[in-house]
């Protein structure tokens, strides 16, 4: 099973990380608000989906996704544009 991370732009600016195995379904969930959503994201709409990439494994979707969660507002910024990509981040 492929697992893939998320970024979440919320209404605010700031960004949520999250990995699922379904991004369409996860960001679907974090949209209704529900128990289901993270708490982060509720009360933060309206939400827009700014990054998903495919990762592998389980394992290395949470090695990634808790680098990804330690960058600065600028680098995610710039990885959500394009101007840096998961490899970049992982080598550095």
């Amino acid at each position: 099973m492929d697992w893939h991370l998320y970024i979440i732009q919320c209404s605010d600016d700031s960004f949520y990380t999250g990995i699922t195995t379904d991004v369409g379904r996860r960001f679907q969930e974090h949209m209704e608000q529900g128990r289901k959503s993270a708490r982060y994201v509720r009360g933060r709409g309206p939400l827009r989906l700014v990054f998903a990439e495919k990762i592998g494994g389980k394992g290395e979707a949470y090695r990634i996704e808790k680098k990804v969660k330690g960058l600065s507002k600028q680098r995610k910024d710039r990885l959500v544009c394009g101007e840096l990509t998961l490899v970049d981040l992982l080598h550095k």
